[in-house]
């Protein structure tokens, strides 16, 4: 419980690592949404390697898939393309070797961090706390409206939209 006197049951996270670390004894979900933007800025909406083509057509099954199963489909495709994926090249300025396709092993990577966190929502031991997959709720509803009041006074110091968050925050506590 914290001093606003909320219990944080579950976190639905946007992929920043700071709110992973602050909830990190808690049930936490990995956005649908943002993880499929996240891998979208690695390998465009049209990719052109086979890689990233295949990686987008797995990333298309998220939502209608198990931990298991796509989990699978991840190491599948790393065992698929792990050598195109440790080429390196040699830089023409510097003479130093850097990996030729940092874009796809950064999606790679990010993939493989979150898994843990993509299918919290389907677990059983966690189907009492209604866990959503996605941030949709609260940010279409909640901070939508508190966004548009701040938007308003866009010269607020921060000090003071700190302290307007606190006050929208325990004002909505009130009201449940």
């Amino acid at each position: 419980m914290d001093k606003l006197g909320y219990i944080v049951q579950s976190v639905v996270l946007d992929g920043k690592s700071g709110i992973e670390k602050a909830f990190k004894d808690i049930p936490r979900q990995m956005c649908h949404f943002h993880m499929r933007q996240i891998i979208k800025r690695y390998i465009t909406m049209n990719p052109k390697l086979e890689a990233g083509k295949d990686l987008k057509i797995i990333m298309r099954s998220l939502t209608r898939t198990t931990e298991k199963n796509f989990s699978k489909k991840i190491d599948d495709w790393y065992n698929t393309y792990e050598d195109f994926l440790s080429e390196k090249t040699e830089s023409s300025t510097t003479g130093k070797l850097h990996y030729t396709h940092p874009r796809l092993r950064s999606a790679y990577n990010s993939l493989k961090k979150h898994i843990p966190y993509l299918f919290t929502y389907k677990n059983p031991k966690y189907k009492h706390l209604n866990i959503h997959n996605t941030t949709n709720s609260i940010e279409g509803g909640i901070f939508s409206h508190m966004k548009n009041k701040i938007s308003i006074h866009r010269g607020i110091p921060k000090g003071k939209k700190l302290s307007f968050v606190d006050f929208y925050l325990m004002k909505l506590g009130t009201k449940t």
